[in-house]
């Protein structure tokens, strides 16, 4: 099994503690005293972000799939042409530098949209001062990725007015990350993490199965597999999947196939599970499941990425490989 002094070896900053206190840090988070914020009329959200901050616009998109409002996700530098006066730009960038975020921005200000932001400072915050956006400052917690609590459950504080999420449930969802903490964390290196199991078959190429609904959980997921171990994963939908991306599995590889399935699943969604697992079997295809726990989607979602997330950073550590450094994306940026 995986030894903490492993862990303290390979882990450079640390990661694994910010995760150990992600329970910690959401509920910090949610009982800050940010001032919410009212916004009316509003029946279009835009989530504008990259990469960690992206991901957050993925929670939210699944969160209100079934609300009457219109949500987009912007993973880029152009905002929906559908952007109006009832349109709200949250825009997101931990660091506060993020190219495509700022000048998702920049361009909002000459639009009749309403535009609202988030970042631990940067050139972002300028922005906002410079431009008279509203702007809220949430402190950084190791890197990007791993600030994720700390930024959703600030945005369910700062825009309750807009998010319809009943209190109990933000609350619920913060005791099953404490519930889910006591198993995952590295306070618990053995047999019984279901994120230390799961590291272990995180090796090959990860294929990420999901339903709808549970996209952003498998992006998250696969993101972080590139990010903390520095290993390639796909992502596939699994109905979709089933009209295409199947037949791969003609040819031998090593692909390593991962199920995530919700509880509520659409009765046909879980049929096309059943079918799929069968297929696999046939062709003595190993594969490994994941269940969200019961609840709301909001609890499902955050429960899958705390799980996933802490398998990566285990894996990465198996790998002797240092989590944190993403050299690539700093590459990227220094020659933009």
């Amino acid at each position: 099994m995986l030894e903490f002094s492993q862990l303290e070896k390979y882990d450079s900053i640390g990661m694994y503690k910010v995760y150990d206190n992600w329970p910690q840090i959401a509920k910090q988070s949610y009982e800050s005293e940010l001032e919410p914020l009212e916004f009316k009329d509003i029946d279009h959200i835009v989530f504008s972000g990259m990469g960690g901050s992206g991901a957050i616009g993925d929670l939210f998109l699944s969160v209100l799939s079934k609300t009457p409002i219109h949500v987009s996700v912007v993973k880029g530098y152009v905002l929906p042409k559908t952007v109006d006066s009832n349109t709200l730009i949250v825009a997101t960038s931990v660091s506060g530098n993020t190219i495509e975020t700022i000048t998702a921005v920049e361009s909002a200000k000459d639009l009749r949209c309403k535009v609202v932001c988030f970042s631990s400072g940067g050139k972002l915050e300028e922005i906002c001062k410079k431009n008279n956006i509203l702007h809220r400052k949430i402190p950084i917690h190791n890197n990007p990725r791993a600030s994720f609590p700390a930024y959703v459950y600030s945005i369910l504080k700062t825009l309750n007015s807009i998010i319809p999420i009943d209190q109990s449930n933000i609350e619920e969802s913060i005791t099953q990350l404490e519930i889910l903490s006591k198993k995952i964390s590295t306070k618990n290196l053995t047999s019984s993490n279901p994120s230390l199991n799961l590291a272990y078959w995180l090796d090959g190429i990860p294929l990420i199965y999901y339903p709808w609904g549970l996209q952003a959980a498998a992006i998250r997921f696969k993101n972080s597999i590139q990010e903390n171990m520095k290993n390639h994963a796909m992502t596939e939908d699994v109905i979709e999947a089933c009209h295409n991306g199947i037949v791969s599995w003609e040819k031998t590889s090593n692909v390593k196939p991962i199920l995530i399935q919700g509880s509520e699943d659409y009765v046909k969604t879980k049929e096309r599970w059943i079918i799929l697992k069968n297929y696999f079997n046939e062709k003595g295809i190993k594969f490994w499941e994941i269940n969200t726990i019961q609840g709301d989607v909001l609890s499902k979602i955050i429960n899958l990425i705390y799980l996933l997330d802490f398998s990566t950073i285990y894996r990465a550590v198996m790998n002797r490989i240092d989590p944190f450094p993403v050299k690539s994306i700093d590459y990227i940026k220094d020659h933009l």
